[in-house]
């Protein structure tokens, strides 16, 4: 970080760099993790079946509220860690995190009442489930398309945020069929590969619609793109993104002459290939903004806290952080293979 003035050498210099590693590890970790079980819930209105909705929800039932800890870590580090980008971040995005927020409430409301409530009810539950998923879906993608363009509060910023949340809702579309492909069996199986077809085009939109709208944001950050030699050893993340997209394309193809078989083999294949997409994605987006919190107006040491403060907080989160990880790890090596019938 030498053009920076920043020595990685001192304290002052690495923590907020850690802190910054922390924080993108646990977004990243929310919207994957909580990306799938929120594209579930979106899928939840596509079958009329009680039997198929009481499958899907079961396939997300041990993981999805613990899913939403990333959330909650990844906000209490830009919090404690970087108060200043806190308060300019979700100053700016004010709204859409109130959105956000009260239709995850709604999400998780549904998900317990939806079983208890009479039968009569029970469809509203599965509604208020759907819509919940929904508007979160699109809140994020709104916040990530103010991020990018720096939190421009004008007509076409908030197009370009608009379009960025409904192609965040196809990409989580997208990842929740391809987790309920391998989760689920039969008919179900067989309609989540449709409904991955259906999000997979618009989710390569979004993804382009990123990759220029970032890029036309700053023109530093299209310096370190289209400047060479970066241009030539960057290359490499977009050849691989679209290698990506066709390998989920080529097994949506065939996996339903081969469940029609009987054969589960490869039924992995479009959520793995999806999650690549997304960590290219992530990986690209880190690159573009980095070092900023705030694109060209507060980076991280700018906008961190004392070192003496982060310091204290720093051992909390060497503490704390593996066993965040360690009891994900744990919970998804209980409960994988095939979803069981939902019972309470």
């Amino acid at each position: 970080m030498l053009e920076l003035g920043i020595d990685l050498a001192n304290p002052a210099g690495w923590l907020p760099l850690f802190f910054a590693l922390v924080m993108a590890i646990a977004m990243i970790a929310y919207v994957v993790l909580d990306g799938y079980d929120l594209g579930v819930g979106i899928l939840l209105r596509q079958t009329n079946d009680l039997a198929e909705k009481d499958a899907m929800i079961a396939s997300i039932g041990p993981f999805w509220d613990a899913n939403e800890t990333w959330l909650v870590l990844g906000v209490g580090v830009l919090l404690v860690a970087f108060p200043l980008a806190h308060g300019a971040i979700l100053g700016a995005l004010y709204l859409p995190v109130a959105i956000m927020l009260a239709a995850l409430t709604l999400r998780g409301v549904a998900f317990d009442f939806r079983v208890k409530a009479k039968a009569p009810y029970r469809p509203w539950w599965d509604r208020a489930f759907y819509a919940g998923s929904l508007v979160a879906s699109w809140s994020q993608g709104f916040m990530l398309g103010q991020l990018i363009i720096g939190f421009q509060n004008t007509a076409f910023g908030n197009a370009f945020s608009g379009i960025i949340g409904i192609a965040l809702i196809a990409a989580y579309r997208l990842l929740g069929a391809s987790w309920l492909i391998m989760k689920t069996e039969g008919t179900l199986q067989l309609s989540a590969v449709q409904w991955a077809k259906r999000s997979l085009a618009l989710t390569a939109i979004g993804v382009i619609a990123i990759s220029l709208g970032t890029p036309w944001a700053s023109a530093r950050i299209f310096e370190k793109w289209f400047s060479f030699p970066n241009i030539v050893m960057l290359f490499p993340i977009p050849v691989m993104t679209a290698v990506l997209f066709f390998i989920i394309a080529r097994s949506l193809e065939r996996l339903p002459l081969r469940l029609g078989e009987g054969n589960q083999y490869g039924v992995a294949v479009p959520f793995m290939a999806t999650l690549g997409i997304f960590l290219l994605s992530s990986y690209g987006l880190g690159y573009s903004l980095f070092p900023w919190l705030v694109i060209d107006q507060l980076n991280f040491w700018q906008a961190a806290s004392s070192t003496e403060a982060l310091m204290v907080i720093f051992y909390g989160v060497v503490i704390v952080f593996p066993i965040i990880i360690a009891y994900t790890a744990f919970s998804y090596r209980v409960f994988w293979g095939k979803s069981t019938p939902l019972q309470y």
